[in-house]
């Protein structure tokens, strides 16, 4: 079941959706429903228990991911994927990144709650 929702963006948003979606070979609907559904599902970092702080900390991609990403990057690199292997290493990046974003901000959070010292500069 669906629901159709009208949505007023800011320019600068939409023109971001419109060129991920372009990128990926997605529609408009599909890179914005993607992004409200992460947003739905991941709690603010600030918002856990410190043991969940650290535990994401120490987040690591899934060893069957990461092994897939390092083939698809070798691969890309020689020019050798086809579009659905494009779209894969397209999706395997995002994961990657959002992953690395909120570790990032767990480190932050745990740093501020005096869980783990800063990182030395």
């Amino acid at each position: 079941m669906t629901e159709l929702v009208t949505l007023e963006l800011p320019e600068a948003l939409a023109q971001q959706a419109k060129d991920i979606a372009a990128l990926t070979h997605r529609s408009l609907e599909d890179v914005l429903i993607e992004w409200i559904d992460r947003a739905v599902a991941e709690l603010p970092v600030e918002s856990l228990p410190d043991e969940q702080v650290l535990s994401l900390c120490d987040l690591q991609m899934p060893a069957d991911q990461e092994a897939s990403l390092s083939d698809l990057l070798a691969r890309h690199r020689e020019g050798q994927l086809s579009q659905a292997e494009t779209q894969q290493l397209d999706e395997l990046m995002r994961i990657y990144r959002c992953g690395l974003v909120r570790k990032a901000r767990a480190l932050q959070v745990a740093v501020n709650r005096g869980l783990r010292p800063p990182l030395a500069s």
